[in-house]
């Protein structure tokens, strides 16, 4: 080529840069995780946690070493079962809820070995727990990541099921629904996962530990109801961890000493008419068995029932007695009616219509009444009228209005009655077990 009139030729010191060389591009995957990869689902080595979770009630996660399985027996199982927070853990911080998930402790040097021994025994190792704090979001089931409070108990249980390194399942109760303990939920979602009704448990020689024992400085008593349901030997973790005898109170509320049998005498005289026309109120807490009294007592007597959870006000109440009495029928309010003030409203009615007016006062005490909200919410058989779980401040609001009712207010007669469960054998097993 011709460049201004001179011709240039390549420089034979000049070099030409030789084609690059191919990197090496290191692989992140060994022999190890590539032989999985490429293995049927059913060689591959199954993870050490899962989880799953059922509605928005139960978290369950199941811890599975790899290299210390057991050989369990085929029938007969033994069932090592334990609470968690303040059982097998406490906080490191000291509070009473853990600040994050890497707020614990062992409740004890001893909690570790003792599981090992458990485990070297032959026991399954199980958790049952409430843990209300956390959330279940609907966002799960689509797909969708953890709420906050339940990965922070995901990974609290995952550090604890590691360093324990042992075959180990945790329930973990989150509403008031069928699995918080002292209910059986968890127990029978266990039981079912392992075909423990098939194989059988050694219920002689299992047992279940729990602080929640209603000695003076718990906060309830719902492990100690839960064992008693299961049927499950109890102890707490201080006689089970370091032999600190620990006493069980005897005046704990046991829902079986209500229950009436052929044998029991009754607690009270029947329930008689004895005006043509009268008016009937009920005093007595929230779920005290007033709704039951008047379907077993009133009702066959011919009396018509006014209700404030059915008519909504005391207004719709009293303009719906006034038109039974009128019209020469008998009447029984179903209300609260806890203090002089709102009893008055009625025996100012009687006093108008001059009807004769008397009252029938439930003795149930505070206990059984939040054991019967919790019976009747969560078993539809025994609750006729679907009522729903009361707040704990409705019992809280009458015992605060509560004045005990007097012949002097105006009353023909006061009619006191003790509670007594009364039901047919599947009923009775229901009632008397543990709810709250």
């Amino acid at each position: 080529m011709a460049d201004g009139g001179v011709k240039r030729t390549a420089s034979p010191t000049r070099t030409i840069s030789p084609p690059p060389l191919r990197r090496k591009v290191e692989s992140s995957i060994n022999k190890a995780s590539a032989a999985s990869f490429f293995a049927p689902t059913s060689q591959k080595k199954p993870k050490p946690i899962t989880w799953r979770i059922i509605g928005s009630d139960l978290v369950i996660g199941k811890y599975t070493p790899q290299e210390k399985s057991n050989t369990l027996p085929e029938k007969n199982r033994k069932i090592a079962a334990f609470d968690l927070d303040s059982t097998l853990i406490k906080t490191k911080s000291g509070n009473v809820f853990p600040r994050s998930a890497d707020d614990w402790k062992w409740w004890d040097s001893s909690v570790v070995p003792k599981l090992g021994n458990l485990h070297k025994e032959g026991y399954d190792l199980v958790i049952f727990s409430n843990q209300k704090k956390i959330s279940i979001q609907k966002e799960i089931k689509a797909g969708k990541s953890d709420s906050k409070s339940l990965a922070i108990f995901k990974e609290k249980l995952t550090a604890i099921m590691g360093v324990l390194d042992l075959p180990l399942c945790v329930y973990a109760a989150t509403q008031d629904a069928e699995y918080r303990k002292p209910r059986l939920g968890m127990w029978r979602e266990f039981i079912d996962d392992y075909d423990l009704d098939v194989t059988g448990i050694d219920i002689k020689n299992s047992f279940f530990i729990g602080d929640a024992a209603g000695r003076p400085k718990d906060h309830s008593a719902t492990d100690l109801g839960f064992a008693v349901n299961a049927g499950l030997p109890f102890k707490t973790p201080e006689e089970f961890f370091t032999g600190i005898t620990q006493a069980v109170p005897t005046e704990l509320f046991n829902p079986a000493t209500y229950i009436k049998t052929e044998s029991s005498e009754p607690l009270s005289e029947p329930f008689s008419r004895k005006h043509p026309l009268e008016l009937v109120i009920f005093c007595g807490s929230p779920a005290s068995g007033k709704s039951t009294y008047f379907r077993d007592n009133l009702a066959p007597l011919g009396y018509e029932r006014v209700n404030q959870d059915i008519l909504k006000t005391r207004p719709k109440c009293l303009k719906v007695a006034r038109e039974h009495l009128e019209a020469k029928k008998s009447v029984a309010v179903d209300n609260t009616n806890a203090d002089p003030e709102t009893r008055l409203v009625w025996i100012t009615l009687a006093k108008e219509l001059n009807v004769p007016i008397r009252c029938v006062h439930l003795l149930s005490p505070p206990e059984v009444c939040r054991h019967n909200n919790a019976v009747r919410a969560a078993n539809k058989e025994l609750n006729p009228e679907a009522r729903t779980s009361l707040p704990g401040i409705a019992f809280g609001d009458f015992a605060r209005r509560f004045k005990e009712p007097n012949v002097e207010e105006g009353f023909f007669d006061i009619t006191t009655v003790e509670f007594r469960f009364r039901g047919d054998e599947g009923a009775r097993k229901i009632w008397g077990q543990f709810w709250v």
